[in-house]
């Protein structure tokens, strides 16, 4: 599941490409690249908390979207971070539902070297394609 960092698409934001064989695949790596422009070392992020969320979309690109905004949600909300995924995909009446269960832990500033502080998911350049068998999302995230 890598991804890696694109140099140069913007100047005050973070972007990344996140690649999967599935689409589960492709949606951890984009919420483990997103959880690394946050955290020094991903690995310091124990699993003591669990989340469950559902989401619904019409397509896959705007349920990664909402995926991503719901984890900078809870980042500010709960202060929780995650590293650890389970997802599932069926379809639904309005679409694609997602159903996911994170486990992570709350942000602790004496465990946790933190670097930037993520506000929000960009439309801007957003997208999300299967191609050759692959998944690959490009994603910019406001810092």
């Amino acid at each position: 599941m890598p991804y890696q960092f694109l140099e140069g698409l913007t100047m005050a934001d973070i972007a990344f490409e996140a690649t999967g064989k599935t689409p589960e695949e492709m949606f951890i790596s984009s919420a483990n690249a997103m959880t690394c422009t946050q955290l020094q070392d991903v690995r310091e992020l124990g699993t003591k908390e669990k989340k469950e969320i559902v989401l619904n979309a019409p397509d896959m690109e705007k349920l990664l979207h909402d995926f991503l905004s719901e984890l900078i949600f809870l980042k500010d909300a709960e202060l929780l971070l995650f590293r650890e995924y389970d997802l599932k995909f069926t379809k639904s009446g309005a679409g694609l539902e997602l159903n996911a269960v994170m486990k992570g832990e709350r942000i602790d500033p004496k465990k946790h070297h933190l670097l930037v502080d993520v506000k929000a998911v960009s439309w801007h350049k957003f997208k999300v394609e299967e191609r050759d068998g692959a998944w690959k999302a490009v994603v910019i995230i406001d810092v």
